[in-house]
């Protein structure tokens, strides 16, 4: 048997290099992941609530009875895959209204949305306690996306079949990103 030429030795080897990005090989950040998990979960659940509840759409087969008819499944079009899928296009985008907030009385860190939503009113909010960091907001966006990425099977199921616990559901049993002690709730701001 021959030896492999230098060149496709160097090849493979570039492969790998680029393959242990320090994204892809680095530790995964429990308290980033589990709090870009938990607002996900948030954005997509407050984009499904925007939807017009009457508003739905035909799914399944089209087959034709023996007498004729047509029956087509009719679904709410909110948690449907379709309007799941569409909306996984752009909720990563939702990060940039996020920021690293750092409770005052416990110290306890977690990621909150800072910005409101089209028509929703805020209460005071504390900005003071919040950390604003550019870079932050590429990474919560770049983690999000990482999330859409290897949970989208997940997140569909969960919230066509699901609608009660979705975030504990996905961020702790799922994937466990957030561990019982690193757990937190959003408030409604």
């Amino acid at each position: 048997m021959g030896s492999r030429p230098r060149w496709d030795i160097a090849l493979l080897l570039a492969e790998l290099l680029a393959l242990c990005s320090p994204w892809a090989c680095a530790e995964r950040d429990a308290e980033t992941y589990c709090g870009v998990c938990r607002a996900l979960v948030d954005e997509i659940d407050w984009a499904v609530k925007k939807v017009d509840p009457k508003k739905t759409i035909q799914v399944g087969s089209f087959r034709i009875s023996p007498d004729g008819s047509q029956n087509p499944n009719e679904i709410p079009y909110a948690r449907s895959e379709i309007h799941l899928l569409e909306l996984f296009e752009n909720i990563c985008s939702n990060m940039d209204d996020y920021a690293l907030y750092v409770d005052p009385d416990t110290q306890k860190r977690t990621y909150m949305r800072f910005a409101p939503r089209d028509s929703e009113k805020m209460g005071s909010v504390d900005f003071k306690n919040f950390k604003f960091d550019p870079e932050n907001s590429k990474s919560l966006k770049f983690v999000c996306e990482n999330i859409v990425e290897e949970y989208e099977d997940e997140i569909i199921s969960l919230f066509t079949h699901e609608a009660d616990h979705v975030a504990d559901k996905l961020c702790s049993e799922k994937s466990e990103f957030c561990k019982p002690s690193v757990q937190t709730h959003h408030p409604e701001l």
